[in-house]
């Protein structure tokens, strides 16, 4: 059965039944919970977080053990681990780029993801309505009521990406923050990289196969968002209705002030006036830049244009709040053969396991 993103009133009401009947299974099995918990002991946020986390999954009476990452990638195996293990909710602590790992190692299983923002900006866990701060975050997960939000993951050439790639200034703005930058100014060191971004911004030519359409323009930035997933402020101004499948590319044409300091808000959580930007939607796209352009991905810097990007068919289920769900609505779900379904031009999970033991 499908279901769509804005449905007629009368599906509004199934839904709300819907809820009530998971929630209360949810409530009934919520003993059965086996929570894997992956740290990344190098996110953004310098403070303790073990007691918190243990205190508040002794006082829920779960059953849950705890990882940490070491270096790239282990997000991923993390993760995939944990559900040969049996876990039926993987925990993260980090930023987007720990987020994106979890949630790829996750794709297409029916583990439920949920987030605790250990990051500096922590977009993805903003644009879900997930709280920032740790024990309000805790509570939210092990509530006996929790919901959780069907996230239908991007692919970038071969990455998954769950909320935005980002081309030219965008990138180079994430790139320039830093590691050590964050660590040390937080989130100044956007507000750093952006100033030093704009005193020399680059006009790049833009070569875009957008499915059977052919787009050449000019711009100073790209931004593709996976934008049926989140809850930006942004994306108010955006056409309504189900876009299963479709991407939102965003390109401010020219390097003044207010094109920039709108792809700032971006990443702010604010997002931009995107009525005052070019706008396109696609299933597909392929974005060649004359000269070659940055790309990240989710805060992650990924290489240089030229790109090829496209939503999946693989979900994963990120655990937010019960209005919060109600308001991002369900994006159109196919059936469970179209979720499972590995498309070749995927990556290749199953080769990527690793034998890390939690």
């Amino acid at each position: 059965m499908k279901r769509y993103r804005n449905p007629p009133p009368i599906n509004n009401t199934i839904n709300r039944l819907s809820s009530n009947l998971i929630g209360s299974w949810r409530r009934q099995t919520a003993r059965t919970r086996r929570i894997i918990v992956i740290v990344n002991p190098a996110a953004g946020q310098d403070h303790p977080i073990l007691k918190s986390i243990n205190t508040a999954m002794h006082n829920a009476k779960m059953d849950w053990n705890l990882v940490v990452t070491r270096q790239a990638g282990d997000g991923f195996r993390l993760a995939r681990r944990a559900v040969a293990l049996g876990a039926t909710t993987v925990v993260v602590y980090g930023g987007d780029g720990t987020v994106n790992e979890v949630a790829a190692g996750l794709a297409g299983t029916k583990v439920d993801i949920g987030i605790l923002p250990g990051g500096t900006s922590n977009y993805i866990a903003t644009s879900l309505g997930i709280p920032r701060d740790l024990t309000q975050a805790l509570s939210l997960i092990l509530r006996p009521d929790y919901s959780v939000h069907p996230i239908r993951l991007g692919l970038v050439n071969k990455s998954f990406f769950v909320q935005m790639v980002g081309i030219g200034l965008e990138a180079n703005v994430v790139n320039g923050a830093g590691r050590e930058g964050k660590d040390r100014f937080g989130m100044l060191a956007y507000l750093f990289s952006v100033l030093q971004s704009i005193a020399n911004p680059q006009v790049a030519h833009y070569h875009m196969e957008l499915d059977d359409q052919v787009v050449d323009t000019d711009g100073v930035t790209c931004m593709i968002i996976n934008a049926d997933n989140l809850l930006l402020p942004a994306l108010t101004a955006m056409p309504p209705g189900p876009r299963k499948g479709l991407l939102d590319i965003f390109i401010p044409q020219r390097a003044d002030l207010k094109a920039i300091f709108s792809v700032a808000a971006t990443m702010a959580g604010a997002g931009p006036e995107v009525v005052m930007l070019p706008h396109w939607q696609a299933h597909r796209v392929s974005i060649i830049t004359d000269p070659p352009q940055l790309i990240q991905y989710d805060g992650e810097v990924l290489g240089q244009t030229p790109v090829r990007t496209r939503v999946s068919r693989r979900l994963v289920h990120i655990i937010v709040a019960p209005e919060k769900a109600f308001a991002l609505g369900s994006q159109a779900v196919t059936d469970e053969s179209e979720e499972t379904e590995l498309n070749p031009e995927e990556p290749p999970d199953e080769q990527s396991l690793s034998s890390l033991e939690p």
